[in-house]
């Protein structure tokens, strides 16, 4: 059973017993081997899928690094890791901290900011002039060590709808009530997705977010295929990426278990 899963009253709501909460259909699986990204399929907006850019993601030290020493002006190369396969109902754990300074050109809303994608399109699908996959966010911000609040595990919705408190949610991101964490500090997080039902965000311990019925919607996203894109549509599953926004980033012990 699942440690986290306190959200009882929403399970009612959902039409769910708390007597039937996800079961594990099977042990961690670790996504990232600490060695190489040969299971992952990289993509940059204004690049093919594939191409990996400027070295952008690497591996050194058992880390997947973010990095763009080799960008000179960042040019809104906004990129995305995706893992091989698709997930629908999975927990997903990883440890990540912001480091470095924000790339020359980058906009300045991605200072200290990143995020793991799922329920993702396939990144086959993405076109080279896509700027964002059709996805939901767990978007990870760190502190700007100004002493100002700026929770991390927040939700945006690029190209989706999620529902809050009982309505589609109108605006493209939706903060979490998570504690700051300032950069080079490894900050742990979770996240449950149960289909197209519950979405819970976890960070270092403590739910800090929950909402449901993710579905294709939404704006934000441009250069995509029409045929892919069907508003309404429900996301019952899709794939797993981390992202490149301009701000260097490391990621580590990613894990993932499939739930039923």
């Amino acid at each position: 059973m699942i440690k986290h899963l306190r959200f009882f009253p929403f399970l009612l709501l959902l039409g769910c017993s708390p007597h039937h909460k996800p079961t594990a259909t099977q042990e961690w699986v670790k996504l990232f081997n600490g060695k190489d990204i040969n299971d992952w399929v990289v993509k940059i907006y204004h690049h093919e899928t594939g191409e990996n850019f400027g070295n952008t993601f690497r591996v050194e030290e058992g880390m997947i690094k973010v990095r763009y020493d080799q960008y000179g002006d960042f040019n809104d190369q906004f990129g995305h890791l995706f893992f091989k396969t698709p997930f629908s109902h999975f927990h997903l754990k990883f440890d990540y901290r912001f480091t470095g300074e924000l790339q020359k050109g980058a906009p300045s809303y991605t200072i200290m900011n990143s995020g793991v994608m799922f329920h993702s399109q396939d990144p086959h699908t993405i076109r080279k002039e896509q700027n964002w996959p059709i996805s939901i966010e767990m978007q990870l911000l760190g502190g700007l060590g100004d002493g100002k609040p700026r929770p991390t595990g927040n939700m945006c919705s690029p190209g989706t709808d999620i529902v809050y408190n009982g309505s589609i949610y109108k605006d493209h991101c939706l903060n979490s009530t998570s504690k700051t964490y300032e950069k080079n500090v490894w900050v742990h997080a979770e996240l449950i997705v149960l289909g197209d039902s519950l979405v819970t965000h976890i960070i270092n311990g403590d739910t800090v977010l929950q909402y449901s019925k993710p579905s294709m919607g939404g704006g934000i996203v441009n250069g995509y295929d029409s045929t892919i894109f069907q508003p309404g549509k429900p996301l019952t599953s899709g794939f797993v990426a981390l992202q490149s926004e301009g701000q260097p980033i490391d990621f580590k012990n990613i894990e993932l278990k499939k739930l039923r």
